[in-house]
């Protein structure tokens, strides 16, 4: 460990526990200060957790303020985002930034928003959707495994989202890999939002649950610092288990018109009623009346002056993969493999030229063929079973830790984890999406199997990029461009097995398109991805023995789309294009191209699944539902 770590760690531990007492009233009244100039907030969810908070900041962590990445820095995720004013309190305590920037809170101007966001270099995943924080955690104590560092993980919870299943999908996997390096902290203050929590301060039931997903399961007062403390060092003497602190905690503690008070929640105070807050927590404080308000018990660092604006996304770790060496994948035209397997086979390919790339699955691998991968770079390998919302909570963890995540299941089941796909787009992580077994073409498996609204999900999230490969080598290729860039990306793959259409050298570049049939005589520009691309080039087969011309677009790149390409072939045809997929009409490749043409003259003409699917064979729902070759050609016929 670096001495400047061992050095304000040691400094740190010499902290009273009366001294960490006066500190956390000192951060209750940053926090209550805080929302009352915001007018908004949630002041009484700071309160009850400033005691652990405290411990945790001035006494258990080991980091350095003046560098909140520093590989190895403990970690901390507050998982119950909403008390967001603690957590900057604690930090500005801490000497990342003045103080005096704290009443800026939830203003434009400051970063220092209502719920955390990586915009502020000492926050590793946006949080405040509750029940994300501890998959999160799961994946950065993944990560300090992987790189052989001993930095511990600390996560802070709100009891009211332990109701999530997430969470308990974080749990079991916690438990399954034996994380002795993860500890969770439950804030038991008894009060949700609207009313009390489910268990409210039934402790027993909190610990029972936690011990029985092989947690090493603590009871608390989670407003004595001594058995605080006990807590922590119990957690680090734990081997081979996580820990789990339960503490038990009083909404607005404190103050004695707010603690255990119900009706409180998200309600910043007024100015009579802050004053006497204040005064409240400053006679509790005997020795903060003493040192003064700001009093130095922290190291100073040269980050004391600077603003907590413009500190964020620029100083995490970075991807320099510009210079890895990859090799080229090798397939024949007209090779039949489907984009699923070639998947697989490109992860092989990465995975053993940069170190960083881990895979996740959902108990899919032998579909998504990420079970090659797994065989070729087993200690980087994660099986997170049928859990997908922790999944991408894992993923989300290990890449704010620098490793770059592929993720993969079904691309249906991928839906159920849209939140934590949402946040992961917040945090502006690096993580790679590939869901497989899209649309009607998967065929006799049935509905409940078939992505079909995957591309408007995926489309929606901020940043993201959204790609559709249409056979082996695109896949792969595709798949060397995501890991160069940075961003939550999603790539479709096809269950049946596709010909190779395209060169092994052949560039892929994101936002661009593909002409694959044109001539002087076409009459439209047939537009489609994936498996419907190779539906379009047997309708051109079919509409040249009727001497009727087309030409036809491979659209791989769905968001960023290839606007002026698109635009450029549209004209040539008359302003006349179609687009043809294997998914629901509603924000799919048609929305797409409509969205950049609409307003240039161009007619889109959108084909995709419009009923609800049945079972059969992939043939047979691709002809039913009005995407296949022959429907194709049909369409050109009705507008030529």
């Amino acid at each position: 460990m670096p001495h400047f770590v061992r050095y304000y760690a040691c400094a740190m531990s010499q902290i009273s526990p009366e001294k960490l007492s006066s500190i956390a009233n000192r951060l209750r009244i940053h926090s209550i200060r805080a929302t009352q100039a915001a007018g908004s907030g949630h002041p009484t969810s700071c309160l009850s957790a400033a005691d652990i908070v405290a411990a945790l900041f001035f006494r258990v962590m080991r980091y350095d303020p003046k560098n909140p990445r520093a590989a190895e820095n403990d970690r901390f995720v507050l998982s119950k985002g909403h008390a967001a004013p603690l957590l900057y309190a604690a930090w500005a305590e801490a000497g990342a930034f003045p103080v005096s920037e704290l009443t800026k809170l939830r203003t434009f101007e400051s970063d220092l928003e209502g719920h955390p966001t990586p915009r502020l270099n000492f926050v590793d995943v946006a949080t405040g959707s509750l029940g994300q924080g501890l998959s999160a955690g799961v994946g950065m104590a993944l990560s300090a495994r992987l790189d052989k560092l001993d930095f511990r993980t600390y996560v802070l919870m709100g009891d009211g989202e332990i109701a999530e299943g997430s969470v308990w999908e974080a749990a079991s996997m916690a438990s399954a890999q034996k994380l002795d390096n993860l500890c969770a902290i439950v804030d038991v203050n008894r009060l949700g939002q609207s009313q009390a929590t489910m268990f409210e301060h039934d402790l027993e039931v909190y610990q029972a649950r936690f011990a029985s997903f092989g947690w090493n399961a603590l009871v608390i007062d989670g407003h004595k610092i001594s058995e605080i403390l006990a807590g922590f060092a119990a957690a680090a003497a734990m081997k081979d288990k996580p820990t789990v602190l339960i503490a038990k905690t009083f909404k607005g503690f404190g103050v004695s018109f707010l603690s255990d008070r119900d009706g409180w929640h998200g309600k910043a105070l007024k100015k009579e009623q802050m004053d006497a807050a204040i005064k409240e927590l400053e006679v509790r404080n005997n020795e903060s009346a003493a040192d003064g308000e700001n009093s130095n018990f922290k190291i100073q660092t040269s980050n004391q002056g600077q603003s907590s604006r413009s500190r964020g996304l620029d100083s995490r770790p970075e991807i320099q993969n510009s210079k890895v060496q990859i090799p080229n994948s090798a397939y024949k035209p007209g090779e039949m493999v489907a984009t699923r397997e070639a998947y697989g086979n490109a992860l092989v390919r990465l995975g053993a030229a940069e170190k960083r790339i881990v895979a996740l699955d959902g108990d899919t691998k032998n579909s998504t063929f990420a079970e090659k991968f797994a065989k070729a770079h087993p200690e980087r390998f994660f099986e997170c079973f049928i859990a997908e919302q922790n999944m991408v909570g894992v993923a989300a963890g290990l890449a704010a830790r620098g490793k770059i995540p592929f993720v993969s299941t079904f691309g249906a089941f991928l839906t159920r984890a849209y939140d934590q796909i949402r946040m992961a787009g917040v945090s502006g992580l690096h993580v790679i999406l590939m869901g497989s077994h899209a649309g009607v073409s998967i065929g006799e498996d049935g509905v409940s199997q078939m992505a079909l609204e995957d591309l408007a999900m995926m489309r929606a999230v901020y940043g993201s990029m959204v790609l559709y490969p249409s056979d082996a080598v695109s896949t792969e290729k595709l798949m060397e461009e995501l890991m160069l860039m940075e961003g939550i990306a999603y790539l479709r793959g096809s269950r049946p097995k596709t010909a190779v259409i395209y060169g092994n050298d052949e560039k892929f570049p994101i936002g661009g398109s593909k002409i694959l049939r044109q001539s002087a005589q076409d009459k439209i520009t047939v537009v489609g991805a994936g498996i419907t691309l190779h539906e379009a080039l047997k309708a051109y087969d079919l509409l040249q023995q009727e001497g009727i011309s087309i030409c036809v677009i491979d659209a791989y790149s769905i968001k960023p789309i290839d606007s002026a390409g698109l635009l450029a072939a549209a004209r040539k045809t008359a302003g006349r294009l179609i687009t043809v997929e294997d998914h629901y009409l509603q924000g799919g490749l048609g929305d797409a191209v409509s969205g950049v043409l609409s307003t240039e003259g161009v007619r889109v003409y959108k084909m995709g699944i419009q009923e609800l699917p049945h079972s059969g064979k992939p043939e047979e729902l691709i002809d039913k539902y009005g995407i296949s070759a022959r429907a194709i050609a049909e369409k050109v016929r009705e507008l030529v």
